[in-house]
Order: C-alpha cells, then sequence, then structure tokens
C-alpha cells in the first residue's frame, strides 16, 4: 500500500526549499508542510526533488546484467548483431524473467519509475521474451510501471511466422506494436508498414518503430510512417526510435519532415548516440515534436555500455547535441522525464498537487549540476512508497 510521507527541506526542478506532503500514494501539497498530518518524515536535506525519470526505450528482456563479464564480438553491421545476438541467447541462456528483473531493479536504484520495454518476438524464441517480461511486470508492478512494445527484431516479413505471433503477443497484453527498418530488414517498405499499422489498428494500441535506416532510406521510410499515420487518424499515437535520418545536415530535406512530423504528432525517441547521426533535440522540440529517451540496450550481446541512469542519459543527450546553456541541459532532462511521460500516455506524472508520488532527489546545486554529475540518488520515491536509498534499491533481484 501506498505510504504517506512529508518529505522536508527539498528544492522541486532545482528551486526554493520546501517541502512535499504525500497522501496515499498522491502529492497533497507542496509547501512549508506545517500543517502535515501525522506522517513518516523524511529530511531531503536540500537534494533537488525531481519526478520521476521516464526510460522509454529499452530492452528489458536481453541485458546480460548479473551475469558475468561477456567479451563482445559482434560485426559492425546491424544484422551481424541480430543474427549474433540470435545465437547468443541460447549458448548464455539469457532468462527474460530473470534479466528484466535485474535491470529493473537497477532502474529503480537510478530513479526511474516509468519503462517501455521493447521485448522480441520471432520465430525461434516465440514469445518467451513476452512472457518474461509479464511474469516481471506482475512481480514489480508496485513499484515500476512497465509497458510493454512487441518488438519484430529479426524482422517480421522476412521471417514468415512473425505476424502471427506479434498479433498473439498483443492479444496476450503487449502495449504497443513494434516495427523495424522497413527498408533495410525487410526490404518491403510497404509491406513492413501495412502490418505495423494493420496490427495497431485490430488491437487499438500505439505504433512505436525501430528506425535505423540512415539518410534518404531512412527519409523514404519515415514519410510512410507519416502518410499511414494521418491516412488512420493515429496521431499522437506514433513514435519513431533512433531516426538516425533526421541527423542529415541537409536541412532542405529536413526541416520539412520535422515540420510534418511535429504536425503528425508523432514523436521521436533519441539516445543521444556517439557514432550516428542523432535527431537535432533543439531544433525537433522547438518546432513542437514530443521527444524521448533511453538507455537501449543495457550491457547485451550488441555492447558492453549502460548503467539504465537516465540522468547520465541526459548528459549524453546534450554532450551530443553540444548543449553548453543550463537551460539546453535542462531540456536534455526534461527528454528524459516529461517527454516519456507524454509518450507512454502518464496523466498524473509531474511535481505538483494531484500528481502521482513519484519522487527522485538528485544532488547537485542546479538541475544542470545535478545532469552531469549524476551522483547516487538520495531517495526515490513511487506511489508514496520509498523503492531506493542512496543509490540502492530496497527492492531484491534475482
Amino acid at each position: 500500500m501506498p505510504n504517506d510521507l512529508l518529505i522536508k527541506n527539498v528544492r522541486p526542478m532545482g528551486g526554493k526549499l520546501a517541502s512535499i506532503r504525500v497522501l496515499g500514494g498522491k502529492i497533497a501539497a507542496i509547501g512549508d508542510g506545517s500543517n502535515a498530518p501525522e506522517a513518516e518524515t523524511i529530511d531531503g536535506g536540500g537534494a533537488i526533488a525531481l519526478p520521476g525519470l521516464v526510460e522509454a526505450h529499452t530492452h528489458l528482456d536481453k541485458t546480460l546484467w548479473g551475469m558475468g563479464w561477456h567479451k563482445h564480438r559482434a560485426g559492425p553491421r546491424l544484422i551481424d548483431k541480430i543474427e549474433n545476438e540470435r545465437t547468443l541467447k541460447k549458448t548464455l541462456g539469457i532468462d527474460s524473467a530473470r534479466q528484466s528483473a535485474r535491470q529493473i531493479v537497477l532502474s529503480l536504484s537510478k530513479g526511474s519509475t516509468h519503462i517501455r520495454s521493447h521485448v522480441d518476438v520471432d520465430t525461434e524464441i516465440g514469445l518467451q521474451g513476452i512472457e518474461g517480461v509479464m511474469a516481471t511486470r506482475q512481480r514489480y508492478r508496485e513499484v515500476m510501471n512497465l509497458e510493454i512494445v512487441a518488438f519484430p527484431q529479426s524482422g517480421m516479413l522476412v521471417r514468415p511466422g512473425t505476424v502471427e505471433l506479434m498479433d498473439r503477443a498483443m492479444a496476450m497484453g503487449a502495449e504497443v506494436v513494434g516495427g523495424l527498418d522497413p527498408c533495410a530488414i525487410d526490404r518491403d517498405p510497404k509491406g513492413h508498414v501495412d502490418q505495423v499499422f494493420a496490427l495497431a489498428q485490430k488491437h487499438g494500441k500505439p505504433v512505436d518503430i525501430h528506425l535505423h535506416e540512415p539518410g534518404e532510406m531512412g527519409v523514404f521510410s519515415m514519410e510512410l510512417i507519416i502518410d499511414r499515420t494521418n491516412a488512420l487518424g493515429m496521431q499522437g499515437k506514433v513514435v519513431v526510435s533512433h531516426a538516425f535520418c533526421l541527423g542529415m545536415p541537409d536541412r532542405e530535406v529536413i526541416d520539412p519532415l520535422i515540420d510534418a512530423l511535429a504536425k503528425s504528432k508523432i514523436a521521436i525517441m533519441t539516445t543521444g548516440p556517439a557514432a550516428r547521426p542523432a535527431p537535432p533535440v533543439k531544433r525537433l522540440a522547438e518546432r513542437g515534436v514530443v521527444m524521448c529517451s533511453g538507455s537501449d540496450g543495457i550491457r547485451d550481446t550488441w555492447g558492453p555500455y549502460g548503467t539504465a541512469d537516465m540522468l547520465e542519459r541526459a548528459m549524453f543527450i546534450g554532450l551530443r547535441n553540444n548543449f553548453r546553456h543550463d537551460a539546453d541541459v535542462e531540456l536534455a532532462l526534461d527528454v528524459c522525464a516529461a517527454g516519456g511521460a507524454q509518450v507512454m500516455g502518464l496523466k498524473d506524472y509531474g511535481l505538483k498537487p494531484g500528481c502521482a508520488a513519484d519522487i527522485v532527489l538528485a544532488e547537485g546545486e542546479s538541475v544542470t549540476e545535478a545532469v552531469v554529475s549524476h551522483l547516487p540518488r538520495r531517495l526515490v520515491v513511487k506511489s508514496g512508497r520509498v523503492v531506493a536509498r542512496d543509490g540502492k534499491a530496497l527492492i531484491e533481484a534475482p
């Protein structure tokens, strides 16, 4: 059950000192706290209070966290990594329920209170990944909001039977229909987009498509997604993840595309990648495109990186976009918090009365210092329940 709390001596979003009163798992008031009823009292020590961070793009079923160090040898191409992973899932014994639980506990310790996870569906593993992550969602339902994307990592049309498995995954309770590189992987852009949006229409669910395709190829696929979104009236229900093509230097091509995304209310997810062209966060935000972020793969067979820290991710976004002013770094944090909340359709998100009491206490004189330092979180509260202290989750991992 949610706790009633009085969190004193904190600075909401880096502002003036205040107290946050929590009743029944909701923020009841933000002020001096003098009229608070009897409740557990926590001294925040002047820390910055942030709303729970939002991990809007990760792959819980594939992390190797806690399995010992894996020496990475996957080839450079996307298809090399996909095929390498398919083999290693069997030889390494990656259990999706166990591994997703470990990453959730890690995320809690870093202050994330909501996660959108893409979970593999393909003809070799079937629905094992979906079943495992759904078991984890049930196990940790009181401390983490988890949304599942049925994700055809190996393609849909190139692997007959995958569309039927995706349909079953949606019927089982996945919340979002995933897709992947209509040209580069399935080599049938219209067919791929047809299948993704047909599943979305059948199940009444939103769409989140991985689009790694660069340059003009990616622009072509993006235009197909925009056209289909508008034709089916799915504005506000579509996310394009990675969207490397938006990092093209040709503004005569990209600026009209950004305007079309804004008009269609299609959101963009970026990780702030170091080695790929990246969507220009400030230009997109200024034109009204909703943006979110995530860790993507965390210490998986694709690479050794990742800590599940969305403050660190905000720093990566800032570095990738050459953000140096405090206001710009705060924008990067907003992408890792409110932007993800908007993409996930969270109605009670934020730091104001009536919102869910998902609260993170971060160290720093300012929000920007909290982002660039990303020190261990002093406290993490989920729905009024303390779930982490001093960088350590109070919830056990398997």
